[in-house]
């Protein structure tokens, strides 16, 4: 392909010896300038022109395409390139002006399980942060395929991008969380967790935190469902970051006010007691470097302990909540005032300022009642958990 393309040493030689500066500026040849400007066309791509033909394609019957020599393997490089393209908002925009949106999403009902997948990423690529795409995408029912692969494909990798797909569309979208609701989305969580896929395992734990630190009121609901069983197992897996999604989890169900004994676990509580125990005895013993790691880790323990026997864990008294030369958490604000990320705040922005004031004196996690002053300035990392939580969607769609 390089014989076919620009001359690009024979451009890069001409630039140089024309930008130097050791010889006087000259005017251009008109053959040199036509020179220069066909070598810059020629990689110049149309984009919305290219999403028009990949359009085209997407739109083309499957027979059709392998009677033409047309492969699943080119079809995945297609959308690898219209994953590029809609990563820019206004081209993830575009897409379905120019009637590209509907096409993709009936792929995600191919035979072809890596195109499924695929066709799941573009999507979760279109809508992330993009509350205009999330609206179109729910127009056209992308929602339901999506939940239908992630309950029930026989590929475990088609069922992940399926969820990574399901966690942007719905993030910040509350038509989306209640018609994630309505599917029984909770119960497909559920059985989500008990894979053996930790990648899976991960993601539907982080969606989990998510939709409870938005809506306290589904802690009842995935209380009743077992989910604490499930999280204090995964609280113990041999993965780092299961373990911390877990306990993330863990965490707001034992903040919500609604559960028994105006929070903990309920019956699960003493079992949580026995987790917390083994997992500071853990820690203890952990070198430093593992130490370094385990900082999120850490905290979240002592969150949990706090939160629920209304006592600094041991790990203070040892010394290992916060390590010579780490910075101790921040002052504990957001847990008193909630602001969604800048994409959330910038979708709400029209509200007026009394309805502002009012949602910023409502706090964000109903607890027993105010903590004490030490257990404020060190307990509070776990508000830093609960955005790292919100980031992990982001980073893993």
């Amino acid at each position: 392909m390089a014989k076919d393309g620009p001359n690009w040493d024979g451009l890069l030689k001409w630039s140089i010896a024309n930008s130097d500066g050791t010889r006087p500026t000259r005017n251009l040849s008109e053959e040199d300038r036509r020179w220069f400007m066909e070598a810059m066309q020629a990689q110049t791509v149309d984009v919305v022109k290219r999403m028009k033909e990949i359009t085209m394609v997407m739109q083309t019957p499957e027979q059709v395409l392998e009677a033409q020599g047309v492969t699943s393997a080119d079809i995945e490089d297609m959308l690898d390139e219209l994953q590029e393209h809609v990563e820019s908002i206004d081209m993830a925009n575009d897409l379905h002006s120019i009637g590209g949106l509907v096409p993709l999403i009936g792929y995600l009902k191919n035979p072809h399980a890596n195109i499924r997948a695929k066709a799941a990423e573009v999507v979760s690529t279109i809508v992330q942060n993009n509350p205009r795409s999330q609206q179109l995408v729910m127009e056209a029912n992308g929602l339901e395929p999506l939940l239908s692969n992630f309950s029930s494909d026989p590929d475990v990798n088609v069922r992940t991008k399926a969820l990574g797909a399901i966690s942007s569309l719905i993030r910040h979208n509350k038509p989306g969380v209640t018609a994630f609701r309505l599917a029984n989305g909770y119960a497909a969580l559920r059985d989500a967790l008990g894979t053996e896929s930790v990648r899976f395992q991960r993601k539907a734990l982080n969606l989990i935190q998510y939709l409870l630190h938005e809506n306290s009121s589904d802690c009842s609901v995935v209380s009743e469902l077992g989910f604490p069983r499930i999280m204090l197992h995964l609280a113990s897996s041999e993965d780092g970051e299961v373990r911390e999604a877990a306990l993330r989890g863990l965490l707001e169900l034992a903040r919500d006010k609604t559960g028994q004994d105006n929070g903990g676990l309920g019956e699960e509580d003493e079992k949580l007691k026995q987790l917390l125990e083994e997992r500071i005895k853990g820690i203890s013993l952990m070198s430093s470097e593992d130490l370094g790691a385990a900082r999120e880790e850490r905290q979240l323990v002592d969150s949990l302990w706090s939160t629920c026997y209304k006592e600094p864990s041991s790990l203070r008294e040892k010394g290992l909540l916060v390590l010579p030369g780490e910075d101790a958490p921040p002052p504990d604000v957001a847990s008193k005032h909630f602001e969604p990320p800048l994409r959330g705040w910038a979708a709400n922005r029209g509200g007026d300022s009394k309805s502002s004031e009012k949602k910023q004196e409502t706090p964000l996690l109903l607890g027993p009642g105010p903590p004490s002053d030490s257990a404020t300035t060190q307990g509070t990392t776990n508000q830093e958990a609960g955005a790292e939580g919100h980031a992990n969607l982001q980073r893993e769609s």
